[in-house]
């Protein structure tokens, strides 16, 4: 029996998609505010799409845009055909055919309103990633069908769990030589660790990928016409019957495990129904202890129609979601510190309850500075006034907007559940902002990692620094892992981000956007400095010159931490009685932290230290604060004289992708670069390397990957943990510092080194 679903026009070309001079829908820019808002909270998905690098997320997020009629046609990432993917709306982006920023838009399909946010793949630009994940409800986790789960692959998954946000698991590029959607299945469930199973069997394999088999309605689905906009059923082939019904029983069993209700059915041995199979699978999605994965290829146009079915299906809509706000009360005794409370925020669309919001995203495009925001609670229109809580700023809203990519569409309201942007409001990523200025609501800010590269930076003319700043000044703004700061001591401007890519990224797009070229020095490695024993310290400051005096004394031990704290510093008071008294506290704890901005060896940080303060003594008259920030400075200082030092050293994960065959020139390479490897994993003819290496020796290895791989192999790497440099290092490190800064020669420094032979 044949069932043939199709469309008598594409939904671009009903009329309520017409496309106006500017080429933006007109009906969204006349009554956008018809399009924002559902009668039923149920309507709403907000959804991200994450993956490892060249996984086809964007790819992905063109194919759900044109079949739910949102663009009428489709373009390749690369650009081949000079146009490029629309959510890819920046030139570099097109250009190198990867994605840099997070691009929002939103759609239609099946009368549900999806707002989807398309992020980048890379390492580098993970931030992106964490603030997308920050502000949505559900996503969708996309694995390469040869890649399978890689490096990055498992850093998003490690940012879904941190924001506790539900996934579907979607196998693509079936189509591609090597494909093993079995393989992938089985990494998520040993390296992600994920109770996940099939909803659908690919028909063929490879390039001979007819269609997919539905394993709950127990129906072969093939996607027929130009682009795949035609859908049709039929029973499964009589070879793959056997197969459908082992996975079917699979999928039935791994839900069974974690849903009470399919449980009980399961061992009374009832056969579920197709509605109690779907129920299941979405309960226990919800509460992240199973993930559904489906399969397809969105370059050859298969498989992403199921998928947007599947995302309504399964994924939870903002009411189902719990947002959490953090209020102020004050005090009830004058004097007292005020109470922080949780508080549950509703997810209604209606103006019952007081708006909450949370910027997310900061963008200076064409249309100017734009701030993106998730509404969390109650509703916003346009000409109301804003308040900020961290800057107890107000701003008036006088533009209310929805972006699809770089392309905005006026609204004159939104609800809870909508994303949407601002013009001209100064901010900060993770501001929160209500409406009533009494509301002391905020909201809980996205995770920031370390930068852990710097260059310097330099404008290619003197004339061009004025450009140079203003571009720095916006993109730290725009990006929490960009940071800029001026080296007195070296006299040079650093730029310090999360790679060599990042920071080459900002680098073209300074000459492109600002038109001022500039200059990057050879990076420079975060390194830190640690303690290598305890050292107990007895320091008195004491400083009389007329009128009040300074005195205080501050005894106790300096000792270095675990490792896996040697990123901290950290101080403890254990003293007993009043000889110092609590109120000098904070000025111990902020001497320690100012003496620890530079260390005795390099210049650099100091890290995994602990301050343990045990006894002390104060003057009645002459003690201030002050006076023991100053003391705590002098009895680091005498640390630095006389305790033992080393340097730490950022280590990398680093995993490396390439053909068997040079799997030992690559080892080798790794070994030269004193990484080690910490395991292999081989599939067909391409084994992927894991390992770890110091950051410092990672600069050009690029480079001789290619060289060594033919151009094939890739490789990608995230920090791991702080360890100490080799001897070697350490000493011409030090060496290097001790010439820089005047206090040896380099006459006295080649004496030195010819003694000690």
């Amino acid at each position: 029996m044949l069932r043939t679903f199709k469309l008598d026009k594409p939904l671009w070309a009903l009329s309520k998609f017409k496309k106006n001079v500017k080429g933006v829908p007109s009906s969204c820019m006349s009554n956008g505010a018809k399009f924002a808002k559902h009668s039923s909270l149920d309507k709403i998905r907000n959804i991200g799409i994450s993956a490892h690098i060249d996984s086809g997320k964007t790819t992905l997020t063109e194919r759900i845009l044109f079949y739910t009629g949102r663009i009428s046609q489709m373009h390749e990432v690369k650009g081949k055909d000079n146009v490029g993917a629309v959510m890819d709306s920046m030139e570099l982006e097109r250009q190198r055919g990867i994605t840099i920023q997070s691009a929002a838009t939103y759609t239609m399909w099946k009368d549900y309103n999806i707002n989807i946010i398309d992020t980048p793949g890379h390492v580098d630009f993970t931030v992106e990633v964490e603030r997308a994940l920050r502000v949505l409800d559900g996503a969708i986790l996309v694995l390469c069908a040869v890649g399978g789960v890689q490096s990055q692959t498992l850093t998003v998954n490690r940012q879904m769990k941190r924001y506790n946000v539900p996934c579907l698991g979607f196998i693509n590029k079936l189509d591609r030589m090597g494909a093993d959607p079995l393989h992938v299945l089985n990494q998520m469930r040993s390296k992600l660790q994920h109770n996940a199973a099939f909803l659908q069997l690919p028909i063929g394999s490879e390039g001979e990928t007819k269609g997919i088999i539905d394993l709950i309605t127990q129906k072969a689905l093939y996607f027929e016409g130009q682009y795949g906009e035609n859908i049709r059923q039929d029973e499964i082939p009589s070879d793959l019957r056997t197969l459908s019904d082992d996975y079917r029983q699979e999928l039935i069993e791994h839900v069974s495990n974690v849903d009470e209700t399919l449980g009980e059915m399961f061992l009374e041995e009832k056969v579920p129904t197709e509605d109690q199979i779907k129920q299941a699978i979405r309960r226990s999605c919800l509460k992240r202890v199973f993930t559904p994965v489906l399969v397809g290829t969105a370059l050859k146009n298969k498989g992403v129609q199921p998928l947007l079915d599947a995302v309504l299906d399964y994924l939870p809509h903002p009411g189902e979601v719990e947002n959490i706000a953090f209020e102020e009360k004050d005090p009830v005794k004058k004097g007292a510190e005020p109470e922080t409370v949780k508080v549950v925020l509703s997810s209604e669309r209606n103006d019952k309850h007081s708006f909450v919001a949370l910027a997310f995203k900061l963008e200076a495009g064409k249309f100017g500075q734009l701030t993106y925001m998730r509404c969390y609670q109650g509703k916003l229109g346009r000409g109301e006034t804003l308040f900020n809580v961290r800057t107890k700023k107000r701003v008036r809203v006088t533009r209310l907007v929805r972006m699809h990519s770089n392309e905005m569409e006026e609204v004159e309201e939104v609800f809870a559940g909508d994303i949407f942007a601002l013009f001209g409001v100064d901010c900060a990523s993770g501001d929160t902002f209500v409406l009533e200025s009494k509301l002391k609501l905020s909201m809980e800010p996205m995770h920031v990692p370390d930068p852990v590269i710097s260059m310097s930076i330099k404008a290619a003319s003197s004339t061009l620094t004025e450009q140079m700043s203003k571009a720095i000044a916006r993109f730290t703004k725009e990006d929490p892992t960009f940071h800029y700061a001026y080296d007195t001591d070296n006299k040079e401007a650093i730029v310090s981000g999360m790679g060599e890519l990042h920071l080459e990224i900002y680098a073209q797009r300074m000459e492109r956007e600002y038109n001022c070229p500039v200059i990057l020095g050879k990076p420079k490695v975060s390194f830190r400095e640690t303690l290598m024993a305890p050292y107990e310290f007895n320091y008195l400051h004491k400083r009389q010159s007329g009128g009040a005096g300074q005195y205080a004394r501050v005894i106790g031990w300096f000792e270095p931490l675990p490792p896996e704290k040697n990123t901290l510093i950290e101080f403890v008071d254990q003293t007993v009685g009043t000889n110092v008294p609590k109120q000098f506290m904070p000025g111990i704890q902020k001497g320690l932290h100012e003496a620890a901005q530079k260390g005795p060896l390099s210049g650099h940080k100091l890290s995994g230290i602990r301050m343990r303060l045990v006894d002390g003594a104060h003057h009645i008259v002459d003690s201030s604060e002050y006076a023991f920030n100053l003391a705590a400075q002098g009895a680091m200082q005498d640390a630095f004289e006389m305790g033992q030092w080393m340097l730490l050293e950022p280590v990398m994960n680093v995993e490396v992708n390439m053909p068997i065959e040079f799997q030992g020139s690559v080892m080798g390479a790794i070994s030269k670069r004193n990484g080690i490897v910490a395991g292999s994993e081989g599939k067909d003819e391409w084994v992927t390397l894991n390992a770890e290496v110091p950051l410092n020796n990672m600069f050009g290895f690029v480079g001789e990957l290619r060289s060594l791989t033919q151009g094939k192999g890739e490789y990608s790497m995230e920090y791991s943990r702080y360890s100490p440099v080799d001897p070697e290092v350490q000493e011409k490190l030090v060496e290097e510092y001790q010439i820089k800064n005047g206090l040896i020669s380099e006459k006295d420094l080649a004496k030195k080194k010819k003694g000690k032979k």
